[in-house]
């Protein structure tokens, strides 16, 4: 397969956020998300399995720790590690244009 790019085919706005696999394999998965003003809903944690390494291509986006009061304002190329079930949330994403994130999921344990 030759070089895609992040960027094409990039879906239209929707009332939810867009996952689409990139790369899949045992303990790893990389995804893009889009994202168009949605945010974690009121009083949810995300609390995942996996830990997550994440970077802000495009857009923007407001995300905060359980175990902080702080909310972290992301721009493009900005990016962070979250331990796995460490809780977060997204407080919000950008509403005018699409927030384009690449995900990358992984077993924290080092197996």
């Amino acid at each position: 397969m030759g070089p895609r790019n992040i960027f094409v085919d990039l879906p239209e706005k929707a009332q939810e956020e867009q996952f689409l696999p990139l790369l899949t394999t045992p303990g790893l998965l990389v995804e893009r998300i889009v994202s168009f003003g949605q945010a974690s809903p009121p009083g949810f944690w995300h609390d995942q399995e996996e830990a997550e390494w994440v970077i802000l291509l495009a857009g923007s986006a407001g995300l905060r720790f359980a175990d902080r009061e702080e909310i972290f304002v992301l721009a493009p190329g900005d990016y962070l590690e979250i331990a796995a079930h460490r809780l977060h949330r997204v407080e919000w994403t950008d509403a005018a244009l699409p927030t384009v994130w690449l995900a990358v999921h992984f077993r924290g344990d080092g197996a």
